[in-house]
């Protein structure tokens, strides 16, 4: 028997590749051992097959950025994010990697109770944009109450309140039916809509956040992305 050897020296020399390539590819998700995709470069091998997919490119891969419709009650919404909860009509076609599973920091969050898009990213692109522009980028929320609106209720949400002993800025609200506001608003707090909504005689029922800036939960031809899955920020999709 062959004594083991590093899978990046196996590709190198069955596919004439240096070694950095040879890492490359591996890290890409473009070699399988026995029919089984490696992406560790020092996974040991000795007679298994090893195959590298005739598409197999060179050019680096990006960091991953999630987007999560994270169901209410779930306070930890990486833990949804699997291969078996990858949305069927995710749009992008981002290969799926196992490299993408890691370290994957939350950004946004929902409160526990709150369902829809949750952003998480290995991209510290992303992560300055949501951080340090997070009072900028609007938020879109469809919230469910119960009860009778104070007069002029409407517009005290638009404009007039306050949370935590604070002025709120404008944001914009409008019925979507009888018992469903839409908000479009901006840095938006743990709480901040329940308190709003009771200010004006409204009692929360549920809160589901659809978009994050110009980036929404997504649709596809069985209609929008379900509770639990996750797609990929596509290329060219901007917050």
């Amino acid at each position: 028997m062959s004594d083991p050897v590093r899978l990046a020296h196996r590709v190198a020399e069955l596919f004439n590749a240096s070694r950095a390539e040879a890492e490359q590819f591996i890290r890409n998700g473009w070699v399988s051992v026995d029919g089984q995709v490696i992406e560790a470069p020092q996974h040991r091998v000795t007679t298994e097959a090893v195959e590298l997919d005739a598409e197999a490119r060179l050019e680096a891969v990006e960091p991953a950025t999630i987007l999560l419709h994270k169901p209410a009650g779930v306070d930890t919404a990486a833990a949804l994010v699997t291969p078996a909860s990858h949305w069927a009509d995710d749009p992008s076609d981002v290969r799926m990697l196992q490299r993408h599973f890691h370290r994957l920091t939350p950004l946004v969050p929902l409160d526990t109770d709150a369902s829809g898009l949750v952003v998480l990213s290995q991209d510290g692109r992303v992560w300055r944009r949501l951080t340090e522009d997070a009072a900028l980028i609007e938020h879109e929320y469809l919230v469910e109450v119960r009860g009778e609106i104070a007069p002029y209720g409407l517009h005290k949400l638009a404009h007039g309140l306050s949370f935590e002993g604070r002025p709120l800025p404008p944001c914009k609200v409008s019925w979507q039916n009888e018992v469903r506001l839409r908000f479009a608003i901006k840095g938006v707090q743990n709480g901040q809509l329940r308190d709003m909504c009771a200010q004006v005689g409204l009692e929360v029922v549920s809160i589901r956040r659809l978009r994050i800036g110009r980036i929404p939960l997504g649709k596809g031809p069985e209609g929008a992305m379900p509770a639990g899955a996750w797609r990929y920020l596509q290329v060219g999709e901007k917050f």
